[in-house]
């Protein structure tokens, strides 16, 4: 859902995580040893860093540019400290327990650490009591549409009602967790501080995130805590608000900042690499005039190279990484190579991703989407003639693909 505009251990061990073996890259290697004792230096491909790579943010707000304005968004990595309240109203008061809606959303925890390859983790305080609102769950404007104002209105409220019980001092954000009953609080905004603002104050701190739950909560469960946290750490929307024939036009089931139950929820590598859960180390970039061949490890691992980049502007350029059905991704209609341009100018929810589908003609499985196919496999290519790029893929095993990016 959009943003209303103006560690702890993990259960989960380094090496519990599935990591691809080298089998891909041991070939080369053999390769380049052979030359070497036979006197033979291996030809060099031209390499670009991948900082040449790094398109700049335009729209002064959530975009997919690369760097990301820490005076506004919180920090991607390492333990972020969550204080999760729960709130009831004087026209619906609570008949469930706190346990009860908060096991909707705790599993999202897990879910991003396993998605961030375990550089973030969310420590998630639970004050499981229900703190009553001042006002009637109608009276706070989900129902008409919510302006920035009416919503910090509501933070306030909430923040107001459990600061008795709650030391907001010790926290980077804040969960606030409505009763089920409460079903004039219908969907779930992601707050953020507007710099220079009274905003919402409590225990000699400032409450600068704050992500409000609502119903759709029951449907989208732990996956809806990857979306609107990610809008805490600057990334835009990628579904449509103009929903038009299709509010999911842009990227499918593909990224969970798209659509949250889609088949592959696993974010883009492009994200991945401006939320520093992927390094400079994993991108190929290929900014200047040439080719080269890259081994994609598929974006659901966390080793490996994970997207290859040609810019074609200041602001544009295509991506291609590989996916595979596994870990975020088990239910994805189809693997591959997917190509998607990405354009940093575009502001949320008007498409600042783009997913390039391979298959247009083809209907999709059922169960899927458009777009959930549109991944490339051995032997097709994309190219884009006007901008000067061609994308082939060359060959696959279980773990990604081997491409060959140009740009002319």
């Amino acid at each position: 859902m959009r943003r209303i505009a103006p560690a702890p251990r993990s259960k989960y061990t380094a090496a519990a995580r599935p990591w691809p073996p080298l089998r891909r890259e041991l070939p080369l290697l053999a390769l380049t040893l052979l030359l070497l004792l036979l006197g033979v230096a291996p030809a060099r491909a031209q390499t670009d860093a991948a900082s040449d790579c790094a398109l700049r943010g335009t729209t002064g707000w959530s975009d997919e540019g690369h760097a990301t304005d820490h005076s506004v968004f919180q920090r991607s990595t390492g333990t972020r400290k969550v204080a999760m309240i729960f709130v009831d109203f004087p026209d619906a008061p609570a008949t469930e327990t706190p346990a009860d809606d908060a096991a909707q959303l705790t599993p999202g925890a897990d879910w991003l650490w396993n998605a961030s390859y375990g550089k973030l983790w969310l420590a998630v305080s639970q004050y499981r009591q229900w703190v009553r609102m001042p006002h009637d769950s109608t009276s706070y404007g989900f129902a008409r549409g919510l302006s920035h104002e009416a919503h910090e209105a509501y933070v306030r409220d909430a923040v107001r009602a459990a600061d008795p019980a709650v030391d907001f001092s010790r926290f980077d954000m804040v969960y606030v967790v409505p009763t089920r009953n409460a079903k004039a609080i219908s969907f779930t905004p992601t707050y953020v501080y507007e710099p220079g603002t009274a905003g919402v104050a409590a225990d000699g701190t400032t409450v600068k995130w704050a992500v409000t739950f609502g119903q759709d909560m029951w449907n989208w469960g732990p996956k809806l805590v990857g979306h609107e946290t990610a809008h805490t750490f600057g990334l835009p929307d990628l579904y449509a608000f103009d929903a038009g024939r299709d509010a999911h036009r842009f990227i499918g089931g593909w990224d969970v900042m798209g659509l949250i139950g889609g088949k592959g929820p696993q974010y883009f590598g492009w994200e991945s690499w401006k939320l520093g859960w992927v390094d400079d180390g994993q991108v190929a970039c290929q900014a200047s005039r040439g080719s080269r061949t890259v081994d994609l490890t598929a974006v659901e691992y966390g080793s490996g190279t994970k997207i290859a980049v040609v810019p074609t502007g200041p602001t544009t350029a295509y991506v291609v990484e590989s996916r595979r059905a596994v870990q975020a991704d088990t239910a994805a209609c189809s693997t591959g190579a997917l190509v998607y341009k990405v354009d940093t100018s575009v502001a949320t929810g008007y498409g600042p991703i783009r997913v390039v589908d391979a298959k247009p003609s083809a209907t999709p499985a059922a169960g899927c989407r458009p777009l959930d196919d549109a991944p490339y496999w051995v032997g097709e290519s994309f190219a884009d003639p006007a901008a000067g790029v061609r994308i082939e893929v060359l060959s696959a095993d279980g773990y990604g693909e081997r491409v060959r990016i140009t740009k002319s």
